[in-house]
């Protein structure tokens, strides 16, 4: 998903017939656009990402020291505490 200020540049295309009209219905059974669908197939096909910027990510991850690593159905679990804990707190405050 792009937000409309994201976008600032203009590619004009050609396309056949026939590309066209696929584009076109399968834009209009997702409810997006064109546009929308060209976006995400280009991100499919080479990555939203450029190999050296995913290098880079990968090098910042590998340099930081002292973090913790937590699987993710602890994770899951310290989140639905949080969550469970909220809820409780905002019932409370309701029923007072």
């Amino acid at each position: 998903m792009y937000a409309l200020h994201m976008l600032t540049e203009r590619l004009q295309i050609l396309v056949t017939p026939e590309q066209r009209r696929r584009l076109q219905s399968e834009a209009r059974e997702r409810g997006a656009s064109v546009g929308g669908l060209v976006r995400e197939a280009i991100d499919a096909r080479f990555g939203a990402f450029s190999r050296q910027a995913r290098v880079e990510a990968v090098e910042e991850i590998a340099a930081m020291e002292g973090g913790r690593s937590i699987p993710p159905d602890e994770l899951n679990r310290i989140f639905e505490g949080e969550r469970d804990e909220e809820f409780e707190r905002l019932h409370a405050r309701d029923q007072a």
